[in-house]
C-alpha cells in the first residue's frame, strides 16, 4: 500500500508539472523565435536603408555592410534589383536570378515577409526576413536575410533541460517526502495486519494492534482488540472444560476398569468374555480422554524454541524399536547424518513423531520398513514418515487430519493422532501434510523453519 500511495503522489507531481512546465516551454520557444525574428527584422530595415541610394540610382552597392553583418551573425545576406537580379550574395556568385523565390517575389511586391522553413541544402531550419527596398512607392529591389535556428534552439533546448531538471528535483523532493507521508500512514495498517497475522497463528495476546492513525482505523484496532479478547477467553473456557472433563473423567474410567477387571477373576469364562468387551471398552474411553486432553493443550501457545530435528528422529525410532521388532517392521533413518536444527514448539516434534509412528506400525505389514526422513531446504526443514502399507486415498488424506475420523468403523484408536500433530505443527509456525510415499504407502511430512 505505500508503494501504491508514493506512486499516487508522484503520478499527481508528474501531472501537476506537465501542466505546469509544458506551456511554458511551448510559450518560452514561440518567444524565443519572435524575438529572434524581431532581431532579424530590425537588421534588416538598417541594412536596407544602407543600399536604398545606391539601388534608386542604379549604382551597384557595396557588398561591405552585408559581408561585415555575415560576419558578426553568420546570416546570409542577399540583395536584388527590381527585376529580382541578386547585386549582393554574402554566399553565392552574383547576378543570378532570383525573382522566382517566394519571399523574392513578395518583397518585389512591396510586402513584407518572415517565417521559417527548412532547408534541405542546409539540412538544417533557418529563419528569413525579406522586405521591399522603396523610396516613396517605387521599389528598386529587395533584401533578404535568412539565419539558421540552431543559435534559438539550443537556448530553448537549454530552457527545456532547465525545466527537465527542476521537474526531476520537484519529483526526488515529493518522493522523499511522499514516502515519509506513505509511511506514516500506512503505519497503523501494518500494524493491524502484524496482529491479524498473530491472531490467525494463534497467538491472541498481541499488543501490536495500537491506537494511533485515522478513527477508522482507531475504531477497527478497538474491534481487533475486543475479537481477541473475547476469542481468547472462549478458547481458555473451552480448553479448561475439555482438561477438567478429562482429568474428571480418567479417575472414573480407571477405577471402573479395575473393579471390571477384579470381577473378571471371580466369573465363569462365559460371562468373562462379555467382560473382557466391557473391559476393553473402558481402555479405548480412557485412551479418548487422554487425546482430547492432548489435543486441547496442543491448541495452547507454546514457546518456540530450537530443535534437532535429526537427533529427535533417532531417539524417538530408537524408542519405538522394540514394538517395531515385535511387528516385524524395520524402522530406518535417513538424512540425520549431521543436525537439522528448526524451530518448533517445546516437545511438539516429539509427540508428532510418536503419533505419526503408532500409526505407521498399525498399517505396515510384517517384513516392511518405515523410513523417517529428515532434509533441509533453505530456509524450511522437512521430517517425513513413510510407510509400506495400503496407503490412503486422495479423498481419505483431506478427511484424515479431521477429528474422530479413522478409515474403517472398526479400526483401533481415537482418530485424534492426525489431528493433535496438525495442531501441534500449527503453533510450531509449520504444517503437516500427507502424500503418497515413495514406498508405496502414505508419507506424513512435517515442515518447520530452519
Amino acid at each position: 500500500m505505500t508503494k501504491r500511495l508514493l506512486l499516487g503522489y508522484l503520478t499527481i507531481t508528474v501531472v501537476v508539472l506537465l501542466l505546469l512546465e509544458l506551456p511554458l516551454a511551448i510559450f518560452f520557444a514561440q518567444r524565443e523565435v519572435e524575438r529572434f525574428t524581431g532581431g532579424i527584422e530590425h537588421d534588416a530595415y538598417v541594412i536596407a536603408g544602407i543600399y536604398e541610394d545606391d539601388l534608386q540610382n542604379g549604382i551597384t552597392p557595396d557588398p561591405q555592410a552585408a559581408l561585415t553583418y555575415e560576419d558578426r551573425t553568420g546570416a546570409r545576406v542577399v540583395v536584388v534589383d527590381a527585376e529580382g537580379t541578386s547585386l549582393i550574395d554574402t554566399e553565392q556568385p552574383i547576378r543570378r536570378d532570383l525573382s522566382t523565390r517566394p519571399e523574392i517575389a513578395e518583397a518585389l511586391a512591396g510586402r513584407y515577409s518572415s517565417g521559417t522553413r527548412y532547408s534541405s541544402t542546409l539540412q538544417s531550419d533557418f529563419v528569413y526576413v525579406a522586405l521591399p527596398i522603396t523610396s516613396g512607392d517605387a521599389v528598386h529591389g529587395a533584401l533578404r536575410i535568412t539565419l539558421a535556428t540552431s543559435r534559438v534552439d539550443s537556448t530553448v533546448h537549454r530552457f527545456w533541460l532547465g525545466l527537465v531538471l527542476i521537474g526531476l528535483t520537484i519529483l526526488a523532493v515529493m518522493a522523499s517526502v511522499g514516502w515519509v507521508i506513505a509511511r506514516s500512514v500506512t503505519r497503523p495498517i501494518r500494524r493491524l495486519e502484524r496482529a491479524a497475522r498473530r491472531f490467525a497463528e494463534g497467538d491472541l495476546t498481541t499488543k501490536e494492534v495500537g491506537d494511533d492513525g485515522p478513527p477508522e482505523l482507531r475504531a477497527l484496532s478497538a474491534t481487533m482488540t475486543l475479537m481477541a479478547d473475547r476469542l481468547a477467553v472462549m478458547l481458555e473456557e473451552q480448553r479448561s472444560f475439555v482438561a477438567d472433563a478429562s482429568h474428571q473423567l480418567r479417575t472414573p474410567l480407571t477405577a471402573m476398569r479395575l473393579r471390571l477387571e477384579n470381577l473378571q477373576a471371580r466369573m465363569n469364562n462365559a460371562d468373562a468374555e462379555e467382560l473382557d468387551a466391557a473391559i476393553d471398552e473402558t481402555t479405548r474411553l480412557a485412551t479418548l480422554v487422554a487425546d482430547l486432553l492432548q489435543l486441547a493443550r496442543a491448541d495452547e501457545a507454546q514457546p518456540v524454541v530450537e530443535v534437532d530435528l535429526a537427533n529427535l528422529a533417532l531417539q524417538r525410532t530408537d524408542t519405538w524399536s522394540a514394538l517395531a521388532e515385535l511387528s516385524g517392521v524395520t524402522l530406518r533413518v535417513e538424512g540425520a547424518e549431521a543436525p537439522v536444527l528448526a524451530s518448533a514448539a517445546a516437545g511438539a516434534v516429539e509427540q508428532i513423531l510418536d503419533n505419526t509412528l503408532d500409526n505407521a506400525l498399525n498399517v505396515s505389514p510384517s517384513g516392511s520398513t518405515i523410513v523417517v526422513r529428515v532434509a533441509q531446504q533453505h530456509d524450511r526443514c522437512t521430517l517425513s514418515v513413510s510407510d509400506q502399507g495400503p496407503g490412503l486415498s486422495d479423498e481419505d488424506k483431506q478427511r484424515a487430519t479431521r477429528r474422530f475420523w479413522r478409515q474403517h468403523p472398526t479400526a483401533t484408536g481415537t482418530g485424534l493422532g492426525l489431528p493433535i500433530a496438525v495442531s501441534l505443527a500449527r503453533a510450531s509456525g509449520g504444517s503437516l501434510t500427507l502424500a503418497d510415499a515413495p514406498e508405496g504407502g502414505l508419507q506424513v511430512v512435517l515442515t518447520l523453519p530452519h
